[in-house]
C-alpha cells in the first residue's frame, strides 16, 4: 500500500482495549472514564483476521498497544493467533506500562513471567513508557504508585531475552523535566533506547498548554547541561519519528519525538492505527476514522477488507493537524498511540 504523497504503508498499530491499569495524565486523566461494552471490542481472532489481511497488502510490522494490552484477558491467545495465522509479520512489538511485565503466568503448563511468555510467542520488541523515576512524580503522572512493578517488569523483559527495549517519556513541565538525565543514564545502564516525547493533544484541550509544554529542543538542552553535549546521528533511524543523537564518549543514543515542534514530522509516515472498536485511522492527530468492523462481522470477504484498507491508505493526510487548534474526539487510551 502507498499513499497519495509516496508514503509505504508496511506497519500498523492496533489497540486491543480502551482500559487500562494507570491513568496517565496526558492519556486518560479522568477516574471516570467510560469503557467501551464488550460487544463492540474487536475479538482475538477478528484483530488476527484483520492482520492477517493487512499483511497481504505489504504490513509487516506490527504493534499492539492499549490503553494497556497486557491487562486485556487471556492476551497470550492473541499473540498464538498472531504468530499462528499471520507469519508475514517480521516485526512483532507491544506498547505497555510495564507494570505486567513480570506477573507470573502460565503457558502451555508452564509458569513464567508475562515478558518470558510474550518472548516465546515471537514479540521482538517492548516500548514501555517510563516518565520519572522518582516515585511521588511517577505517582503525579500516572496517577498509581506502579513503579517498582514498572523497574520489575523491565528485569523481567531483560531476563526474558528482548532484542529491543524502548523506554518512552512523555515531556510535562514542571513534572519530570529535573529527572530527564537520571532517565537517560538509566536507560544507559540498563542498554534500553530511551525517546523524549513531546505532548499532543490528545487527551483533552487542557493537558496542552503553555504551562505544561515542554519542547523537545529545551529537553535536549536540560539533558545536556547535567551529561554533556549531544552529538546528532541523522544515519540512525528506527520505525517511528524520532530523532536520534549520541551521547559523548559512549555508544548510547537518546531520541526526540517532536509533533509539535518538528516541521517533517510526518515526512516518512509509514503506518495506519486500528482502535479497539474496529475504527481505521489514517493519521493519529487527525479526526478520519473508518469503520471496518461491521463490514468484518457482516461477512466481508477477505477483498473487501483489503479494498477498505486501501481506501484509507488513499485518505492519509500530508501532515497531522495539531498545529491548527485540534480539539480531540478521542482520548489516547482510546487511539492506542
Amino acid at each position: 500500500m502507498e499513499d497519495r504523497f509516496g508514503h509505504r504503508i508496511s506497519y500498523l498499530r492496533v489497540s486491543i482495549t480502551d482500559r487500562c491499569n494507570e491513568r496517565c495524565i496526558y492519556c486518560m486523566p479522568q477516574e471516570t472514564q467510560e469503557w467501551l461494552p464488550r460487544a463492540e471490542v474487536l475479538s482475538y481472532e477478528e484483530i488476527a483476521r484483520l492482520v492477517r489481511v493487512a499483511t497481504t497488502l505489504g504490513v509487516t510490522k506490527l504493534r499492539v498497544t492499549g490503553g494497556e494490552p497486557l491487562a486485556r484477558a487471556n492476551v497470550l491467545e492473541l499473540f498464538r493467533l498472531l504468530r499462528d495465522e499471520a507469519p508475514a509479520i517480521r516485526d512483532l512489538g507491544v506498547s505497555t506500562n510495564g507494570s505486567l511485565l513480570a506477573r507470573e503466568v502460565k503457558w502451555e503448563g508452564e509458569a513464567m513471567t508475562m515478558a518470558t511468555a510474550l518472548r516465546r510467542l515471537g514479540v521482538r520488541s517492548l516500548n514501555v513508557s517510563l516518565d520519572s523515576l522518582d516515585p511521588v512524580a511517577y505517582r503525579a503522572i500516572t496517577g498509581r504508585g506502579f513503579l517498582p512493578d514498572v523497574l520489575a517488569g523491565l528485569a523481567a523483559a531483560r531476563a526474558a531475552g528482548f532484542p529491543s527495549i524502548k523506554l518512552n517519556c512523555v515531556l510535562m513541565r514542571g513534572r519530570n523535566e529535573a529527572q530527564l538525565p537520571a532517565l537517560v543514564q538509566f536507560a544507559g545502564e540498563h542498554g534500553h533506547l530511551i525517546r523524549f516525547i513531546e505532548l499532543m493533544p490528545v487527551s483533552t484541550t487542557e493537558v496542552l498548554s503553555e504551562e505544561n509544554f515542554l519542547p523537545v529542543a529545551e529537553a535536549r538542552r536540560i539533558i545536556e547541561r547535567g551529561i554533556g553535549s549531544l552529538a546528532a546521528r541523522p544515519d540512525f533511524r528506527t520505525n517511528g519519528p524520532a530523532s536520534y543523537f549520541q551521547l559523548p564518549g559512549s555508544d548510547q543514543l537518546v531520541g526526540f519525538i517532536g509533533a509539535l515542534t518538528n516541521l517533517h514530522f510526518c515526512e516518512s509516515c509509514n503506518k495506519l492505527r486500528l482502535t479497539c472498536d474496529g475504527k481505521l485511522r489514517p493519521c493519529l492527530g487527525s479526526h478520519l476514522e473508518f469503520d471496518i468492523r461491521d463490514p468484518l462481522r457482516a461477512g466481508a470477504g477477505d477483498e473487501e477488507l483489503r479494498s477498505l484498507y486501501r481506501m484509507v491508505v488513499d485518505r492519509k493526510p500530508l501532515q497531522h493537524d495539531f498545529r491548527d487548534s485540534y480539539q480531540p474526539n478521542r482520548k489516547m487510551v482510546a487511539i492506542g498511540g
